[in-house]
């Protein structure tokens, strides 16, 4: 299956805790994800990098759900 029809999945994750006081390993990790501040949510590739990342930091984002690229 080529690339181009193969279906990318968008994850919708949300920053529910402050990086303040985490170690710099857990803050580098927000700002990989983009993180900027609290409550916000962003829509990143599913990827096997990303759910690393998240599975990383569970107690600092929470996902909120998958879906299909456009």
């Amino acid at each position: 299956m080529s690339a181009a029809k193969k279906k990318q999945k968008i994850l919708v994750i949300q920053q529910v805790k402050s990086g303040i006081g985490r170690p710099g390993k857990h803050k580098k990790i927000l700002k990989s994800l983009g993180f900027t501040r609290l409550n916000q949510v962003r829509e990143v590739v599913d990827s096997k990098q990303i759910r690393g990342q998240v599975g990383k930091i569970p107690h600092l984002v929470e996902i909120l759900g998958e879906k299909d690229a456009e």
